[in-house]
């Protein structure tokens, strides 16, 4: 998936403009970034085009500890919503857009690696995958 395709579908899905989909996107996979292992965000960041790639990896000074942030999805939305730039009502239509479309954008077993860490209330906000999905195979 090339980095417009991803954008227009994170816009059509949270019924955004695409200046708000970039943003709520970035917001939401650097929360992701502080949520997840180091090792899964760098390797979710492997999967992801250019542009969106960087907002799983933080230089050296910043680098995460190995271990996720414990904390769970209301937080996750409110990390995300504290962002500048970022209007609070779009936030949780926009984390969900945003995971909605990552899990159509990296491999079904790096998506479902990456979901392993996180509490099981994410699974509720992620779309059903539909017959059409163009989600790439593990």
């Amino acid at each position: 998936m090339e980095y417009e395709d991803f954008i227009n579908a994170v816009a059509t899905r949270a019924k955004v403009s695409t200046d708000q989909a970039a943003t709520l996107t970035s917001a939401t996979l650097q929360t992701l970034a502080d949520r997840i292992s180091a090792g899964q965000a760098e390797d979710l960041a492997y999967q992801l085009p250019d542009g969106l790639d960087d907002h799983l990896r933080k230089p050296p000074p910043l680098r995460r500890q190995e271990h996720a942030q414990p904390f769970g999805l209301d937080e996750f939305v409110r990390r995300v919503a504290d962002h500048p730039a970022i209007d609070r009502t779009l936030a949780g239509p926009g984390v969900r857009a945003v995971l909605t479309t990552l899990r159509e954008a990296v491999t079904r077993d790096e998506f479902e690696d990456a979901l392993a860490q996180l509490p099981k209330e994410f699974r509720q906000v992620i779309e059903p995958a539909s017959a059409g999905s163009r989600q790439r195979p593990g």
